[in-house]
């Protein structure tokens, strides 16, 4: 079973939703899930907010720490992830789930953090927390990297 199918089912057996909010990965870290038979059951949906001001305006990440650090930093990650929660509920119940991802794809850094830096954030009922990475590779393979760091980060926060 791959670990998005383990994913779903672990989200599935506790009867939790889960929400992504995805810069980076542009939407690919829904789509993987997506590709599990019975995600309907547990993903809510997703927001790809890829220009630094929609993780303001739809995510709810504090203005202030964007200006100040720009959107590849751990905080912003886990603001997305906890934000992404309110983002998606259904009928005023939100997530039980908020994943995040935010990085440097590359092939260049406009800010000056090496390319491969993603910060990946998790927001369960118990908490959140952020995982920082830096992949090796083209675009399309810190892409790639991320959204499998996603999935594993998610299973992580659950224990599985």
């Amino acid at each position: 079973m791959s670990d998005t199918a383990r994913l779903v089912a672990a989200l599935t057996a506790r009867g939790w939703t889960i929400g992504v909010a995805e810069s980076l990965t542009g939407g690919a870290l829904s789509a993987e899930i997506v590709t599990v038979p019975g995600a309907s059951a547990t993903l809510l949906g997703g927001v790809v907010a890829y220009a630094t001001p929609v993780k303001a305006s739809l995510l709810g990440v504090d203005a202030a720490l964007l200006a100040e650090h720009g959107p590849v930093h751990p905080e912003v990650a886990i603001q997305m992830a906890t934000g992404v929660r309110e983002a998606v509920q259904v009928d005023g119940r939100r997530a039980d789930v908020g994943i995040a991802t935010t990085g440097i794809a590359g092939p260049d850094s406009p800010d000056g953090q090496p390319v491969g830096t993603v910060h990946i954030g998790v927001a369960t009922p118990d908490g959140a927390r952020a995982y920082g990475f830096r992949f090796d590779g083209d675009r399309a393979a810190v892409r790639a990297a991320s959204v499998q760091a996603a999935v594993a980060a998610v299973l992580t926060a659950l224990g599985e």
